[in-house]
């Protein structure tokens, strides 16, 4: 099934004294860009959490935030650091007495600055604090999916309705190209005519002239190999797994024929329709930068 790139999944649970929330978001990347916040006592779940979430997420710019709360006392004890409290109580008395300014600091205010409570982590055994994590982290990453998965299906409907779109431009193309050639030849004879005044008109020069306008803006090569590509647009949208960057390329190739045809194109009709060809490709484009 066809995945965005953008989603976002959450999940808590409680276990073993510990209060678990994972929080899995991702944008737009064009490669796997990882980043994760997690508490500083747990910092060697990074690395866990980066191969682990690599084995679902191909594409995309992924953040990860983790926060552990113990709710059993038995997991950790808060530690009080004088010195630091002493020092920046100091330097507010100093402060206010420089600047006039009343102290009116308090002991919650005090204990917000950085470092003055810690938490000190008890002996605890890193792969049981994983699997702990994993099974939590293993929640968010199906929600996170699911979203990923409904926002890839309405991409592919998209998609798919804007080939059909094209897939009848190119239908006019193939039907109007052989009436421009006739409408060539109806042309170059009404000049012949007027500028002969009234000599007989060399056939043969007639077909030649035609001949050589219609090698000149025959397209015929380039609306199959166009309607080949969206059928293959169409193949690779109804597979499995990370397809953006295959689709990206084959848009390329999409584009590259639409704008041999508007090259080749004499006819002010045709043009009009090369454009309308080349604004849904534009526009399946920016959807494909969605496309993990």
């Amino acid at each position: 099934m066809i995945r965005s790139m953008t989603g976002y999944g959450r999940f808590q649970q409680t276990t073993n004294g510990l209060d678990i929330t994972v929080e899995v978001k991702s944008v737009n990347h064009r490669y796997y860009e990882y980043s994760s916040r997690v508490p500083r006592a747990y910092g060697f779940l990074d690395e866990f959490l980066k191969s682990y979430i690599q084995k679902t997420i191909s594409r995309g710019k992924v953040d990860v935030y983790v926060w552990i709360e113990a709710i059993d006392a038995s997991v950790g004890a808060v530690n009080l650091n004088y010195t630091l409290a002493e020092g920046y109580l100091q330097a507010l008395t100093e402060l206010g007495e420089k600047y006039g300014i009343r102290n009116d600091i308090s002991v919650s205010q005090l204990a917000r600055f950085p470092d003055v409570l810690t938490v000190r982590r008890m002996e605890e055994d890193e792969e049981t604090i994983w699997e702990a994590v994993r099974q939590v982290a293993d929640a968010a990453l199906k929600r996170f999916v699911l979203m990923r998965e409904r926002e890839g299906e309405a991409l592919r409907e998209d998609i798919l309705n804007r080939a059909a779109t094209i897939l009848e431009s190119v239908k006019l193309v193939e039907e109007r190209s052989p009436i421009t050639v006739k409408e060539h030849m109806d042309k170059v004879e009404a000049r012949m005519l007027q500028l002969l005044n009234g000599v007989d008109i060399d056939e043969q020069r007639i077909l030649t002239e035609a001949a050589l306008y219609a090698d000149k803006t025959a397209v015929a090569e380039e609306t199959v190999r166009l309607r080949s590509h969206l059928n293959q647009l169409e193949t690779i949208l109804s597979g499995d797994g990370p397809v953006g960057r295959k689709l990206d390329f084959l848009v390329q190739e999409i584009n590259r024929e639409a704008n041999t045809i508007g090259s080749k194109s004499q006819d002010v009709t045709l043009a009009r329709v090369v454009v309308d060809i080349k604004a849904e490709i534009e526009k399946i484009r920016e959807q494909i930068q969605n496309i993990e």
